[in-house]
């Protein structure tokens, strides 16, 4: 079978899981287990359906850097629980999600999936760097549209985007891009650095919409392209004026909104990507762990799914 890697935005997946799958699912002594479950049936269902030969879940070692606050103040601010002087400031998440992200590491590691993360990164750019210098097709599996800047079709980059759930899953490639905002996806990011972005704090240019900030990249090719248009005295003045006004932020927020594709991060072969059988004392320390947290048939399909794309 032909390679290909999947990546998975890891909290993204988990975040589903927990809103989706009933929390009233729980270990006897009344810890939920839902995220846990539901991202297992996830990746059994993802890596059968997409037939997937290697696997990463990549991980916010931070989920808000601080070099992205320092260009951008309100970046993902309105999701801090408390701010942290020494490392990454702590995000708001439901109590019982944040009890069952140690285990999920756990099982993840018991099954033999490789975890990576990046210090002062977040989980979109260990995606955007392996995306890109991936050996073969890549499906990144993902409820975040700011990762849309990295679909392309002749480097056979696709996104799985789940923001509608699981049994409406939608294979973002060019064309959908393209027949959602107007935009090439390598244009996405401008996109969205004109038009703003509330789920991450980006306050956009005051004024310019989705339909204005297409057409703008549809005539100008670029955020740079545009500005040094402005700087010639294109296009409107009303445009010129809200570009003016929004100058400081238009230095700085393309930093913050560009997926970094460069990251020092390990080789897929040397994290052990490739999916396999899990065996021996894995196994063995999975079906236990399942029958200790209730993790119910759960862990049966995520073993049944690894054996079968091991077998192929």
């Amino acid at each position: 079978m032909p390679p290909r890697l999947m990546l998975l935005d890891t909290a993204s997946l988990y975040f589903r899981a927990f809103h989706g799958v009933p929390d009233t699912i729980r270990r006897s002594d009344g810890t939920p287990v839902n995220a846990v479950r539901g991202l297992m049936d996830m990746i059994a269902r993802l890596v059968t359906e997409f037939e997937a030969t290697s696997l990463i879940a990549c991980w916010d070692d931070d989920w808000r850097p601080a070099w992205r606050v320092e260009l951008v103040p309100g970046y993902k601010a309105h999701r801090v629980e408390r701010e942290v002087a020494s490392g990454p400031d702590i995000e708001t998440v439901p109590p019982g999600l944040t009890k069952q992200i140690p285990l999920i590491r756990e099982v993840l590691g018991l099954a033999g999936i490789a975890v990576v993360g990046a210090p002062e990164h977040e989980a979109d750019d260990v995606i955007g760097t392996y995306a890109v210098t991936a050996d073969g097709p890549v499906d990144v599996v993902t409820g975040d549209r700011d990762l849309f800047q990295l679909v392309d079709d002749g480097r056979g980059i696709r996104i799985i985007y789940t923001a509608r759930g699981m049994k409406n899953l939608e294979l973002v490639t060019d064309a959908v891009v393209v027949g959602k905002y107007r935009v090439l996806p390598e244009q996405y990011a401008d996109y969205a650095t004109l038009r703003g972005d509330t789920s991450d704090g980006l306050p956009g240019v005051a004024g310019i919409g989705e339909k204005t900030a297409a057409g703008l990249l549809g005539e100008y090719g670029t955020l740079e392209g545009l500005l040094a248009a402005a700087k010639r005295g294109e296009p409107s003045p009303s445009v010129q004026a809200k570009l003016e006004a929004a100058a400081d932020y238009l230095t700085v927020a393309p930093t913050v909104v560009s997926v970094v594709r460069d990251l020092d991060v390990p080789a897929p072969d040397e994290v052990g990507a490739t999916l396999r059988a899990v065996t021996g004392d894995d196994r063995a320390s999975l079906e236990a762990l399942a029958e200790e947290w209730n993790l119910g048939g759960s862990v049966k399909r995520l073993l049944a799914a690894l054996d079968a794309r091991a077998a192929d």
